[in-house]
């Protein structure tokens, strides 16, 4: 991981492939969660077997690996929610972003987390 700072501009900049990559990250976690119940009751699925199952995950974590690669920090995949560091006011921030916003619009004090989000000024 990178020790990279980012702008607001920066940021939203990069949101293209951020959505991109979070919507890569919902589609395989849905038919991972999927086939591995079916594989796991004994059904046979429409997705495949044990070597389709491999490839999502390898899918997620390609994708967790370009947020890692970007200095982006993913902090859950279920939703997926990423952090962007960068400084607000001279203290430190993480810009926040759930898998169902479109824009960039939250923050919170990096010391406080999520529980201390709020909107952008």
């Amino acid at each position: 991981m990178t020790d990279r700072i980012f702008t607001l501009g920066e940021a939203r900049a990069l949101l293209p492939e951020v959505r991109a990559h979070i919507d890569a990250i919902v589609a395989a976690r849905a038919d991972l969660a999927e086939l591995a119940l079916d594989l796991q009751s004994g059904r046979s699925s429409p997705l495949g077997g044990t070597p389709e199952l491999k490839a999502y995950e390898a899918r997620i974590d390609e994708a967790l690996g370009w947020f890692t690669i970007q200095g982006i920090e993913v902090k859950g995949v279920t939703p997926v929610l990423v952090d962007f560091p960068a400084y607000l006011r001279g203290q430190s921030i993480r810009l926040c972003l759930l898998e169902s916003e479109s824009a960039l619009g939250w923050y919170h004090r990096t010391d406080l987390g999520f529980a201390g989000r709020r909107r952008l000024p």
